[in-house]
């Protein structure tokens, strides 16, 4: 398992696996530090799974199996809020992953968390194909709109779908063969397949994330 960064929803996942007879996690050394001392799903787990944890160096392929081979790179610095004053330190918090199959030659990039689209981002996606992508929220404000809560989504570590300086069209430009937003926030519109929002991103040939989809790369 990847881990993209320490936030709840985002680790919540290691729990739903608990049952798995064994697991191997893999994180940068912050994020597994603060899953052992701010939210101790290490210690939670120890006595359902056998997991392997492993941390991982920014831009240091590894491989993940005889064909599969993860590289992360660096999306943000932002730690998560019950991390808050204990210490830890680092700047490696978010994170994304570039998947290449040794065998195909096929890459896929996996970014959940991306507060801002930049150069080093747009180095890691060109040549991508197949790009899973930051999809939480539709607008900066929509938590507040759908008075859900205050803060915008770009405080949160995640830019928006829509607009000129939203991700969508900077996606649909990319020559990948798959572009898929994951990650959606239960605000975003897009969930609703009958929605204008969702029809403008199939149009753009952009896809929504769904439990259960394979690809190939």
């Amino acid at each position: 398992m990847l881990l993209t960064d320490a936030e709840f929803d985002h680790t919540i996942g290691l729990l739903m696996l608990r049952e798995e007879s064994s697991l191997t996690v893999y994180g940068t050394n912050p994020v597994l530090e603060a899953l052992t001392r701010r939210f101790p799903v290490r210690e939670l787990l120890s006595d359902y799974a056998d997991l392997s944890w492993c941390p991982v160096d920014i831009g240091k392929p590894v491989d993940l199996d005889d064909r599969l081979r993860a590289t992360a790179f660096l999306t943000g610095s932002k730690p998560p809020r019950y991390v808050g004053g204990s210490g830890l330190g680092g700047s490696e918090w978010e994170v994304g992953f570039r998947l290449e199959d040794k065998v195909t030659g096929g890459t896929l990039v996996y970014a959940p968390t991306l507060p801002r689209w930049d150069e080093e981002f747009t180095e890691q996606v060109a040549s991508a194909d197949c790009v899973f992508l930051d999809g939480t929220f539709w607008t900066d404000d929509e938590m507040s709109r759908q008075g859900a809560g205050s803060r915008t989504g770009r405080s949160m570590g995640h830019m928006p779908i829509s607009g000129e300086d939203g991700s969508a069209r900077a996606l649909a430009a990319l020559p990948a063969k798959r572009k898929i937003y994951t990650h959606i926030n239960n605000t975003n519109p897009i969930l609703d397949e009958d929605s204008k929002e969702r029809r403008w991103l199939t149009g753009l040939g952009i896809e929504v994330g769904r439990a259960g989809l394979e690809v190939e790369i």
